[in-house]
């Protein structure tokens, strides 16, 4: 009896593996929108140039619209990481570097979408 439910543990464990690495992404699609692991709408930035390696929103831009941060984990395209003039790893999205708005308080919260005309919540319709 016991070997079989020790079978039975190991292989789902083994089919439980794929499904558990997708889950470590630091991003995920939320009512047709790309929010950060706490759930909070992530903006592109219409300034920064797509693949340019770096991001134009510092200083009190950042401060406004903090940088999605990667630390260490390892991503996979459409996301990639550029290093920050502090040095911090900030995620990207198709080359766009990833914010979120200081003025979004909650889930959902999309108060920051087309503000300045450029800054742009990332949906599953347009990935800017």
């Amino acid at each position: 009896m016991k070997t079989m439910h020790i079978g039975t543990t190991l292989m789902a464990l083994l089919l439980a593996g794929p499904a558990l690495a997708s889950d470590r992404s630091p991003l995920r699609m939320a009512n047709g929108v790309l929010v950060d692991a706490k759930g909070m709408t992530v903006y592109t930035y219409d300034k920064d140039a797509s693949a340019a390696g770096k991001s134009v929103c510092v200083e009190m831009c950042a401060r406004n619209w903090p940088p999605v941060v990667a630390g260490d984990m390892r991503v996979e395209a459409p996301y990639a990481t550029i290093t920050r003039e502090d040095g911090s790893k900030q995620l990207t999205h198709e080359g766009k570097p990833l914010y979120t708005f200081i003025k979004d308080k909650k889930e959902g919260d999309r108060t920051g979408d087309g503000v300045g005309g450029v800054w742009h919540v990332v949906t599953d319709a347009k990935k800017k």
